[in-house]
C-alpha cells in the first residue's frame, strides 16, 4: 500500500468554523498533512484569536476570513478569493454549528430557524459554492461535520438533532448527486468531545464528585472517556485524502462506541 495517498500534499483546504475546537484540529491536521489551509469565522475577534494560536503553532501560511456561512453572497465571494489566490480548491470542511438546549415546547421557531440556518443551510451553500469549482478540476472531498444526534434524539436539542439529521442526508445526496464528477462527500459524527463548550458538563462538583452529565457521559461510553479534538484528526485526514476515494456518502462516527451500545447493567 502506497501511504503517500494520505498525504494532502499540493492540495487546498478550507475549514469552516475554525478558531477554536474541532475545527482548529482539523486545520491542525491538515497542515501537517501538507494541505494549504483557509478558515473562516464570522467574527474577526474569531479569526484574530485562531491566527494567534496557529502562529504559536508555527503555521504562519493559514489564512483567516471573517464570512458568515448562512450568507450566500458571502459565502460565494471566500470560495472565489480562495480559488482565485491557489487556483483550486480540493477540500471543503463544513464545521461551523452551533446548538441551543431549550425544551422544544419552551423554544421559539427564530430560535429554531437559527440553529437550522447554520448547521444545515450553511453547509448546503458552501457545498454549492465549491462544487462547481470541483468538477472543474477534475474531484473534491467535502466533509460535513455531522453528529451522533444524526441518529439519536435526546431532551432539549430538538432544532440541533433536526438540523444535524438533515446534514446526514444532504451528504448522501451529495455523494449520489456528484459521485460521478469524482466529488466524495462524507460526514464525520463526533461523539462527546472535551472542547471549550462542554467544560461547564465537566467540572468537578464542591464535594469532588463528577457532574452529573459527565458521569452519564462516561457510564455510555465504551472507552469511558469524553474524546478529544485530536481524536477526530485521523478520521478528518483520511476522508480528505485520496486514500478514501471509494468512500462516499459515508458518515464515520467518532464516539469512543456509543453508537454500538447499550449501557451498562444497574447494579
Amino acid at each position: 500500500m502506497d501511504m503517500k495517498s494520505f498525504s494532502l500534499e499540493g492540495k487546498v483546504a478550507w475549514v469552516t468554523g475554525a478558531s477554536y475546537g474541532i475545527g482548529m484540529a482539523i486545520v491542525k491536521a491538515y497542515h501537517d498533512a501538507g494541505a494549504k489551509v483557509v478558515f473562516n469565522t464570522s467574527r474577526q475577534e474569531s479569526v484574530d484569536k485562531g491566527l494567534e494560536e496557529y502562529r504559536k503553532c508555527g503555521m504562519d501560511d493559514v489564512e483567516g476570513y471573517v464570512c458568515d456561512v448562512t450568507d450566500e453572497n458571502a459565502v460565494q465571494e471566500l470560495a472565489q478569493k480562495i480559488i482565485d489566490k491557489f487556483g483550486r480548491l480540493d477540500i471543503l470542511v463544513n464545521n461551523a454549528g452551533c446548538i441551543k438546549r431549550i425544551p422544544m415546547t419552551e423554544m421559539s421557531a427564530e430560535d429554531f430557524r437559527a440553529v437550522v440556518d447554520l448547521d444545515l443551510n450553511a453547509p448546503f451553500i458552501c457545498s454549492k459554492a465549491v462544487i462547481p469549482q470541483m468538477i472543474k478540476q477534475g474531484g473534491g472531498k467535502i466533509i460535513n461535520i455531522c453528529s451522533m444526534m444524526s441518529e439519536l434524539g435526546r431532551e432539549t436539542v430538538s432544532a440541533y438533532a433536526s438540523a444535524k439529521g438533515g446534514l446526514k442526508m444532504l451528504t448522501k445526496n451529495i455523494a449520489s448527486e456528484y459521485g460521478a464528477y469524482n466529488i466524495q462527500c462524507n460526514g464525520i459524527g463526533p461523539g462527546y468531545i472535551a472542547t471549550p463548550q462542554t467544560a461547564p458538563l465537566r467540572e468537578r462538583q464542591p464535594d469532588g464528585s463528577r457532574h452529573p452529565f459527565d458521569s452519564f457521559i462516561i457510564a455510555k461510553t465504551p472507552a469511558e472517556r469524553w474524546g478529544t479534538p485530536e481524536d477526530l484528526q485521523g478520521p478528518a485526514v483520511f476522508l480528505a485524502s485520496d486514500a478514501s476515494n471509494f468512500v462516499n456518502g459515508h458518515i464515520l462516527y467518532v464516539d469512543g462506541g456509543i453508537l454500538a451500545y447499550i449501557g451498562k447493567q444497574p447494579k
